[in-house]
C-alpha cells in the first residue's frame, strides 16, 4: 500500500510530534517495514526504532487568559460581602471598575466558584472542644430469645465528640424513662454532661416536627454540675 504523498524529514534527531506521527502512520496504517520507512524519511533505523517505541507527546496547551482574570479578586471581595449576589448585580459592579467583557463568562465563573464552595463545605471536618458535644443514638440488634421468650435488644450509644470516648448500654426498651436513665448512667461514667446533646431524629428525643424545627421531649429533665473530663 502506497500513500499519495509523504514528507521527507532529514536529520530528525529531535523529531517534532508531526514527524513522529508520520512514522507511526507509515508503520501501523501503511504496514511499511522499518527499513523502508527509514530509507523514505532519511533517518537511521536506530532512531526510527526509538520513535516507534515512543508515541508523540500531545501538543502543549497554553492557558487562555480571560478579561475576567484581573477582576477575580474584586469578585471574591463582593461575594464575601454577599455570597448570593446575582450575576447581573456583580456584572454592573464590575463595569464600574472597568470590566468590558460579557456576562456569560461571569456567570460560568460564578457557577464554578459556588460549586467549589459547596463541595468544600460538604467535607468540613468538625472538631468539637472537650466537653462541648455528645452524639446520642440507639442501636438495634434484632430479636433475641430469653428463656424461650423473644424480646428486642437495643443499645443506647453516647459518644464524647472530642475524645471519641463511647458509652454503650444494652436495654430491652426504648421508652423515654429508659432513655433518661441511660443518659444519667453515661453522665456518671464520663464525669459530667456536655454543653450540647445532639440526637439523630430519635423518637424518644423529638416529640414532633414543625417545618424545619424539631420540638424536643421535655417531660423529664437531666442536670449535672460539671462537664466531662
Amino acid at each position: 500500500m502506497v500513500f499519495g504523498s509523504h514528507r521527507v524529514y532529514k536529520g530528525v534527531g529531535n523529531a517534532q510530534p508531526e514527524q513522529i506521527n508520520e512514522i507511526h502512520r507509515l508503520h501501523l496504517v501503511g504496514k511499511w517495514p522499518q527499513r523502508r520507512i527509514a530509507r523514505h524519511l532519511h533517518i537511521g533505523r536506530h532512531t526510527l526504532a526509538k520513535y516507534l517505541d515512543t508515541p508523540a507527546p500531545p501538543p502543549s496547551r497554553r492557558d487562555r487568559t480571560s478579561k475576567l482574570d484581573v477582576f477575580k479578586p474584586a469578585i471574591a471581595e463582593l461575594l464575601q460581602q454577599d455570597p448570593k449576589a446575582p450575576a447581573q448585580v456583580l456584572f454592573q459592579r464590575l463595569q464600574t471598575l472597568g470590566y468590558d467583557g460579557g456576562i456569560t463568562i461571569l456567570k460560568d465563573y460564578l457557577q464554578a466558584v459556588r460549586k467549589d464552595a459547596v463541595l468544600r463545605r460538604a467535607y468540613v471536618r468538625m472538631e468539637p472542644s472537650p466537653g462541648e458535644r455528645f452524639d446520642i443514638d440507639w442501636g438495634h440488634f434484632g430479636v433475641r430469645s430469653y428463656n424461650g421468650t423473644p424480646g428486642k435488644l437495643y443499645a443506647f450509644c453516647l459518644v464524647e465528640c472530642h475524645s471519641r470516648k463511647m458509652y454503650l448500654e444494652f436495654t430491652h426498651s426504648q421508652s423515654f424513662e429508659t432513655f433518661v436513665r441511660c443518659h444519667m448512667h453515661a453522665f456518671q461514667i464520663l464525669g459530667g454532661c456536655a454543653r450540647e446533646l445532639w440526637f439523630d431524629n430519635l423518637a424518644t428525643a423529638v416529640a414532633e416536627h414543625e417545618g424545619n424545627d424539631d420540638w424536643h421531649n421535655t417531660s423529664q429533665a437531666c442536670r449535672t454540675d460539671k462537664p466531662p473530663v
